[in-house]
């Protein structure tokens, strides 16, 4: 019989050093970070600060493997992704508590993270094996052309806090995959899912070198080091988009390659022809999904003036009935925020909206007791001006606005900087595809809440960033194209 997941026996399996060359060890300095618990603020354990130098030596690890790891048949890299997807399912129980733990999300959350996040090396250990090329005759006949894809080489990646898996599977899986080495900086609030992830992958025989994972408190200086040395070929960043600008511009000194995965500003369209039961639902998942805490989350729902009070009055009812509290007690739907900053953010945002004239329907006051906790909240009549309108809520808030026409609903969803996702119901497909492609965004949703998938392409416009992770595209982002001209 399997032994019960605990609190006590997840923590105490995970590493909490500095995984370099495929050893375990801790920082030059000796420090460490804490990581709490956000729904108690309670220190759940420590992990090793890095320093410059050991970023460095993770890089120098990374570079030292590169050839080797390129050389390794596309089939034997695919093995190695499809092995560590069978034994992250057989520890979905154990990863879903360890980021239960570290991030706040309820176990129902986090096993549909897991399966999720799996599900990117299965679909990359499929994908290694199908890296292509072309040979073709030149149109003066004399000469052939052939084309191959080359991993791009060694690469930095800095993974979010809010899906301390998914986030690293989607960049880890297709590196993999096309022959390329890692240094990965996962967020310091949520570290422990990477060092996991970082020794399974070492457990189902990852060469030395490959993975890399330093856990820092000194972001900046550690990270900015590796962006400008002349080895390191890309860069991939998920996370706010004034981040992603100045690692931008660090990365151009050595024209590396960039997948900057950043801020959303996701609207949710509901117009007057749409099954109103069916767009509260999917407004659930767009909103509520991780607590409101992805980039994915639905920020401005915009509802046809028609059905407005019929919509605003199911949605309050279904944000009202869901329960707060730790994510590993049973019967609760809505975790922690992350930390104590995000959870005062999201209060500003609202206490904002309400001085201009917005109206709280339910929800809005930040409860007492221990834990960074903000209950579902959803607001009536927010002004144009008002903050959530133009920023990123990154909680559990919903406001609501409304719109006459189809093209007023439109500009207001344009109205923004951002450009990753936007939603849309209606019954109408001609509706549906014409404003699908009026929307200035990367990915659409119609008449549904969710748009992730590993096997589709994810990735933004605008501000909210460059490239894709995931489909037939994410690989492309770690492989460069070569041609052979070959005179006859």
């Amino acid at each position: 019989m399997a032994a019960a997941v605990t609190q006590e026996s997840v923590l105490e399996s995970v590493p909490t050093g500095l995984f370099i060359g495929g050893q375990w060890r801790e920082s030059a300095s000796g420090d460490r970070i804490d990581v709490h618990d956000p729904s108690t603020g309670s220190v759940l354990a420590t992990v090793a600060d890095a320093t410059v130098e050991d970023g460095r030596a993770a890089l120098d690890a990374a570079v030292a493997a590169q050839a080797d790891w390129a050389r390794t048949p596309p089939r034997d890299r695919g093995e190695l992704l499809r092995s560590a997807f069978e034994l992250i399912s057989e520890r979905a129980e154990q990863f879903a508590l360890l980021m239960t733990l570290e991030m706040g999300k309820t176990l129902a959350e986090s096993r549909g993270e897991v399966t999720y996040g799996s599900e990117f090396f299965r679909w990359f250990s499929e994908e290694a094996v199908r890296i292509g090329g072309r040979y073709a005759t030149a149109p003066n006949g004399a000469t052939r052309l052939l084309t191959t894809k080359q991993p791009v080489g060694p690469t930095l990646m800095i993974t979010p806090w809010n899906f301390p898996l998914a986030m690293g599977t989607r960049k880890i899986g297709p590196a993999i995959a096309a022959g390329c080495t890692m240094v990965v900086k996962p967020a310091t609030q949520t570290p422990l899912t990477m060092l996991a992830l970082a020794d399974l992958l070492r457990e189902v025989g990852l060469p030395d070198g490959v993975l890399n994972v330093v856990t820092t408190s000194h972001t900046g200086d550690v990270m900015e080091p590796l962006i400008r040395d002349p080895r390191l070929r890309k860069l991939t960043f998920t996370g706010s988009t004034p981040v992603g600008r100045t690692l931008m511009e660090q990365a151009a000194g050595g024209i590396l390659r960039v997948s900057m995965e950043l801020g959303g500003n996701a609207p949710f369209l509901v117009f007057e022809d749409a099954d109103v039961d069916k767009a509260v639902e999917g407004a659930m998942l767009a909103k509520m999904r991780n607590m409101g805490e992805a980039c994915t989350a639905a920020n401005r729902f915009y509802v046809h003036a028609s059905v407005a009070e019929e919509f605003t009055s199911k949605l309050t009812q279904r944000m009202g009935a869901l329960t707060v509290g730790r994510g590993t007690e049973q019967g609760v739907d809505v975790g922690p925020l992350v930390d104590e900053k995000s959870r005062d953010k999201v209060s500003s945002l609202v206490q904002d909206a309400v001085g201009k004239g917005a109206r709280v329907l339910v929800g809005g006051e930040v409860p007492s007791g221990a834990g960074w906790f903000y209950p579902p909240t959803v607001i009536a009549d927010v002004p144009p001006d008002a903050e959530m309108a133009k920023e990123e809520i990154f909680g559990p808030v919903a406001p609501v606005s409304t719109f006459t026409d189809d093209d007023e609903a439109v500009r207001l969803a344009n109205d923004t900087e951002y450009g990753l996702v936007a939603y849309l119901f209606t019954r109408d497909v001609s509706r549906a595809l014409l404003v699908a492609e009026a929307l200035e965004y990367g990915m659409v949703g119609v008449n549904q809440g969710i748009v992730s998938n590993p096997a589709a392409p994810f990735g933004g416009v605008k501000s909210s960033g460059v490239g894709r992770e995931g489909g037939f595209e994410g690989i492309d982002e770690y492989l460069e194209t070569k041609y052979i001209g070959l005179q006859l």
